[in-house]
């Protein structure tokens, strides 16, 4: 009996010295960095700056292997069912959290996985076309009050995250405006310059060019905090609408039950390479921010999205699955 009761404490002991072994030699091999979207978008854009620094800090490449499908639930089951061990890792972008409240998913986003970073924060852009009056969000927001169910504004697709702004927006607003959703952000670009529709939230790099050319125009920004790149224009918040913030976000998430020292190695890693002089620049030209987090906070930002997107998608009705 005596020499069990040593054992019971001897047990524990070995296992957590072996896990600190184990975070020492990791990587051990390339870490599989899936993008649950399209290679050349901007979740791409943000993985492979990262990915190209994380490999030098981490003495193993890391590897961007594009998953898209089923907006992003391809990727992220792959994820949950990998070994967590930090060698596959995953993109988490704000649409999956509208996912998770939206469809019923073969995973729990916060149960199955262990989020290691937040990496970005990007704003959308309320932008309509230059042929329309209005000169600030107050403006156009009265002007649809004017005519309801005139007024149109195009989205990237049904539950995306330009739809649910313009939702949100005719919420707080107390507005009545046409949702017209397209497969893509650029068709309803193409038709807002060609007069089809009036209005959508984009992204800046997809309207800068338009903008410059005097054929859109910006009114605001989606987010609570004004956008270092475009800092002269008001957030939506402070013009017209109060508390009104949607932010589009990537971060990274490995499978559940990562072991501590691993993750805190990964998420060093991550926010090491967001601190690089080219990568904020890199991302400045999406009009996205490093963010960096810790693990904790990355997991207090899902569990604020999902409450949030779950009001949101419920004001407007939506429910896909």
């Amino acid at each position: 009996m005596f020499k069990y009761k040593y054992l019971y404490y001897y047990i524990p002991a070995v296992l957590l010295l072996a896990g600190s072994a184990f975070a020492q030699n990791y990587p051990t091999r390339p870490v599989r960095f899936i993008v649950p979207f399209q290679p050349g978008a901007g979740s791409d854009i943000t993985a492979r700056a990262v990915a190209v620094k994380m490999s030098d800090l981490l003495g193993q490449q890391v590897v961007v292997d594009n998953r898209p499908g089923a907006s992003g639930n391809i990727g992220l089951e792959l994820t949950q069912r990998a070994a967590p061990d930090g060698h596959t890792v995953v993109l988490m972008s704000a649409t999956v959290a509208v996912n998770a409240v939206v469809q019923k998913l073969p995973f729990d986003v916060q149960r199955d996985f262990t989020p290691v970073a937040q990496m970005t924060s990007q704003p959308y852009c309320l932008t309509i076309n230059a042929g329309l009056p209005a000169k600030s969000s107050r403006d156009f927001i009265e002007m649809i009050r004017a005519k309801p169910n005139f007024y149109t504004y195009g989205s990237s697709g049904v539950a995306g995250l330009s739809h649910l702004s313009g939702s949100l927006m005719a919420t707080m607003a107390k507005i009545n405006w046409i949702h017209v959703p397209y497969k893509g952000g650029a068709p309803g670009i193409a038709d807002m310059l060609g007069g089809q529709i009036h209005a959508q939230f984009a992204t800046i790099i997809s309207t800068q060019a338009h903008v410059k050319a005097g054929k859109l125009r910006w009114l605001a920004v989606s987010t609570l905090k004004r956008s270092n790149a475009v800092p002269d224009l008001p957030t939506l918040s402070e013009a017209a609408l109060p508390g009104f913030d949607i932010n589009g976000w990537y971060g990274m998430l490995a499978p559940a039950a990562l072991p501590k020292p691993v993750l805190a190695k990964l998420n060093r890693a991550v926010l090491d390479s967001l601190k690089a002089p080219d990568v904020g620049p890199r991302f400045a030209l999406d009009g996205s921010e490093p963010v960096g987090s810790l693990s904790e906070d990355f997991a207090a930002h899902i569990k604020r999205e999902l409450v949030k997107y779950a009001k949101v998608t419920k004001d407007a009705g939506l429910k896909l699955d």
